[in-house]
C-alpha cells in the first residue's frame, strides 16, 4: 500500500502543472477518434486538471481538421458536439512524526510526547473534455451553417498554440 501511495505522489510530482499536450490519448489526456462512416468521425479530446476548456475545444477542432485532410477531404461540418468534465479525487498520503522526552526525578520517571500528523488532504480534479461528430466533404457543401476549411483551421490553431514550430533539442 505504501508503494502505491508513493508511486501516486511521484507521478503527480513529475507531471506537476503539465497541461495536456496535443497528442493521442495518454496519461495526461489527448485525442481519440472513431470512424462512424465513410466520411463521418467522432473526435474526442480529454484534458487534465490543468487544461482549460477552450484549449480542449480548439484541440478537438484541430484533430477534426487533421482527420479531414488525412482522408482526402477539404471541408467539414460539426453535426453534433458536446462538452463535459471528468471528476476525480486525490488524497495526499498521511505521515505522523512523534517526538518525546523523559526525565527521572527520584524513583519516578516523567515524560511527554508530541505527535504531528501531516497530509490527508483530498483534492478534487476537474478535467474538461469535448467531442465533435464531424461530416467530411471534398467540395464546400451548400448548407446554412458553419463549414470549416480544414487547411485554414489546422494552420490557425497550430499557430495559436505554437504547434507549428519545430521542436527544440
Amino acid at each position: 500500500m505504501k508503494i502505491l501511495i508513493l508511486l501516486s505522489a511521484f507521478i503527480l510530482f513529475i507531471t506537476g502543472c503539465a497541461q495536456t499536450p496535443y497528442q493521442p490519448n495518454g496519461f495526461l489526456g489527448g485525442f481519440t477518434e472513431t470512424r462512424l462512416g465513410e466520411n463521418v468521425f467522432r473526435v474526442t479530446f480529454q484534458g487534465n486538471g490543468y487544461t482549460g476548456k477552450n484549449k480542449v475545444a480548439d484541440f478537438t477542432l484541430l484533430r477534426s481538421a487533421e482527420l479531414a485532410l488525412e482522408h482526402g477531404f477539404r471541408y467539414f461540418i460539426i453535426a453534433e458536439s458536446g462538452k463535459g468534465n471528468y471528476f476525480s479525487t486525490f488524497t495526499t498520503p498521511t505521515t505522523s512524526h512523534t517526538t518525546g522526552s523523559a526525565y527521572k526525578s527520584g524513583s519516578s520517571v516523567y515524560g511527554n510526547a508530541t505527535t504531528n500528523t501531516y497530509g490527508g488532504q483530498t483534492f478534487i480534479i476537474s478535467a474538461p473534455s469535448a467531442n465533435n461528430t464531424i461530416v467530411l466533404y471534398k467540395e464546400k457543401p451548400k448548407i446554412n451553417g458553419l463549414v470549416y476549411d480544414a487547411s485554414f483551421l489546422k494552420k490557425s490553431i497550430k499557430q495559436k498554440y505554437g504547434l507549428d514550430k519545430p521542436p527544440t533539442p
